[in-house]
């Protein structure tokens, strides 16, 4: 993974509500254990939103409410970012693809309604996610808060996954496991 301590990007604007796991990455695609590859098996829709020319390049996805429901998924977020996406936006996002989307290196950021308004009325906007200060700054210079644990926070800024985390550790575990052995 990638680390993520400061994200600046353009957003797309995907407004739609109750988008789940299945709609991100139908299951007929579920037959690979990577995490790339899935831009499908077809010519793109020209008109869908993450289409349009507009959209080339946003790194933020900013969506309806109740992202990511539905069934646990973890190849949502692997879709997501191999379509080039680090950071999804809403006033929702359904715990279980939350966590898939931490564990993967997907920043989920939930902001209140009236931000949420802002940003779906402005698609294409400049955004700055800081995750040390967990921070959304709009390019009118108004920054709000997002909730992110510290663990998660450290993961993502660090760019390793939990196994990636304990792997890092395995000197101090060792250590650990012969001193309670003695």
């Amino acid at each position: 993974m990638d680390p993520i301590k400061t994200l600046r990007s353009r957003t797309v604007v995907l407004p739609v509500s109750n988008v789940d796991t299945d709609q991100i990455i139908p299951a007929r695609f579920l037959t690979t254990t990577t995490r790339s590859g899935y831009g499908g098996d077809g010519a793109p829709k020209a008109d869908f939103v993450l289409n349009r020319p507009e959209a080339s390049g946003c790194a933020i996805l900013v969506a309806g409410n109740n992202f990511g429901c539905g069934s646990s998924r973890e190849h949502a977020p692997w879709a997501l970012m191999d379509h080039g996406f680090r950071a999804v936006v809403s006033t929702e996002i359904a715990d279980i693809f939350r966590g898939n989307a931490l564990k993967n290196g997907l920043l989920p950021v939930i902001v209140d309604p009236a931000t949420h308004g802002w940003l779906m009325e402005h698609p294409g906007a400049d955004l700055t996610i800081d995750l040390q200060s967990t921070t959304l700054t709009l390019p009118t210079g108004r920054a709000v808060r997002f909730p992110l644990e510290p663990f998660a926070r450290y993961c993502l800024t660090n760019g390793v996954d939990e196994l990636g985390f304990l792997l890092g550790r395995d000197k101090e575990i060792l250590a650990y496991e012969a001193s309670s052995r003695a």
